[in-house]
Formats: structure tokens, C-alpha cells, sequence
């Protein structure tokens, strides 16, 4: 029996230029790679026998806008890293509530794209197997026990503050939108209340953080969401 031969990204983007130097990029670290540059080529190429790990997904394509097709990909299970305009805050936060995993910017350093490829990987390859205990850079939450260790010491979290850290674990180095996390820690009635989700991130880190001025567990998104440092993030 011949098994198919998975690649670890697909790019996805129209312009020659900018899929050459995405190559490139995935060249130099050995990272495998096949090429789309049309919605349609894209969705063929993630569901035949190449399928990817993560997709880079540029969103000016000359077939379909590249929000219409993130939730087809985040359903095959590829993660997904859009890459956006400088400005278009707002398309990256529907991007992301649309489930996306992250976004670079462009014009986008190479090393900071290879970070968010590596860190989308480990997450692919590090599957939960408890489903009730989660991992992060410098800590872990257990949910049946109801217990935060930061740096191996145990800390007490109001059960809302508990919440909001699970809600950010559920896949660190991920951002998540201020939306995503008021609906699921407050409800659906409370996804405009963005002074709930500001107090509680304070309160919150004054608990995990070394330095709450300088966080370097919960990360901030300006305008977007916040995002929980990945295991080996600081690596990158």
C-alpha cells in the first residue's frame, strides 16, 4: 500500500513574487510545501493526498474572497496562518473568528512567519491527550482538579479568572478574539462588553505574571484579542 505523502504547508496566494519568497522561506528550514494561487486550487490541493498541516493563506484571491474558504480549511483540521494588510485590523479579527489560528502582516519578516509556522506545528503534533489538563509556556491549568501551577508554584484564580486562563489555553500561541473570549467566558450576552474581558486580563495576570506591566504569559493584540505564550515560544 502506497500512504500519501502529507506536505507541512500550503501556500496560498496569487502573486508569483510573494509565493517565491514564501518558498524560499520554507526551503531554507526544510519545511515541505505545495502551491495554490486560486481558492479553488487550494481547497483541491488540502483535501487530496498532500494534504497540509498549515495553510498561509493570502485573502485577495482572483476567485473567491480568502475569508469564504477558512472555514472549509479549518475543517480539514489545517491550521491556518492568514497573511494581511497592515491596517485591516478588522479582517483579521473575522479571519480569526472565522478560524483562523494566526496572522502575519505584510510586508512580514521571514523569521517571524517561520516562528508562526513552527509554533502551528507544535500544536498540530501536540494533541491533547488529557482533555482536562493543558500546557503553556511556564504553566499549566487542570481542569478537574481546578489547579493553575506557574513555575511549579500552585496560584489562586477567582473561578471567572480560571475561565478566561482555559478559554486562552485551549491552544496557546493562538489568538483569540475579544469576541470569542467574552462569548465563551461570559456569554453570548456580553460579547460587546470589552471592559469585563480588560479587567479580568489585569486581574489575571497580576496572578501568572512575574511583572504584570511587562506580560510575558498573556499577550496583547491591540484590537483584536489576546494571545497565551506557546511552550517554546520564546525560542522563536
Amino acid at each position: 500500500m502506497v500512504f500519501p505523502m502529507h506536505s507541512d504547508v500550503l501556500i496560498i496566494d496569487d502573486e508569483p513574487a510573494i509565493r517565491r519568497l514564501l518558498v524560499g522561506a520554507l526551503d531554507r528550514v526544510g519545511l515541505s510545501h505545495i502551491e495554490a494561487a486560486s481558492a479553488g486550487e487550494a481547497l483541491r490541493l488540502a483535501a487530496g493526498p498532500q494534504a497540509p498541516a498549515v495553510a498561509l493563506l493570502d485573502l485577495g484571491l482572483p476567485d473567491r474572497d480568502g475569508l469564504e474558504i477558512v472555514p472549509q480549511l479549518a475543517a480539514m483540521g489545517i491550521a491556518i496562518i492568514v497573511l494581511t494588510a497592515r491596517d485591516a485590523t478588522e479582517e483579521k479579527v473575522t479571519a480569526l473568528d472565522l478560524g483562523a489560528d494566526d496572522f502575519v502582516t505584510k510586508p512580514f519578516d521571514s523569521a517571524e512567519l517561520l516562528a508562526r509556522v513552527r509554533s502551528a506545528l507544535r500544536r498540530k503534533a501536540g494533541a491533547i491527550v488529557d482533555p482536562l489538563r493543558r500546557e503553556f509556556e511556564g504553566g499549566s491549568i487542570d481542569r478537574a482538579k481546578h489547579a493553575v501551577l506557574i513555575e511549579g508554584t500552585r496560584v489562586a484564580l477567582t473561578p471567572r479568572e480560571f475561565e478566561l486562563l482555559w478559554a486562552l489555553s485551549e491552544r496557546p500561541g493562538r489568538v483569540m478574539t475579544h469576541t470569542v473570549l467574552l462569548e465563551t467566558v461570559w456569554g453570548p450576552a456580553h460579547r460587546g462588553d470589552l471592559d469585563y474581558l480588560r479587567v479580568a486580563i489585569r486581574s489575571l495576570r497580576k496572578k501568572i505574571e512575574r511583572d504584570a506591566s511587562h506580560p510575558r504569559l498573556v499577550m496583547n493584540e491591540p484590537g483584536i484579542g489576546y494571545r497565551l505564550a506557546n511552550l517554546s515560544s520564546q525560542s522563536d
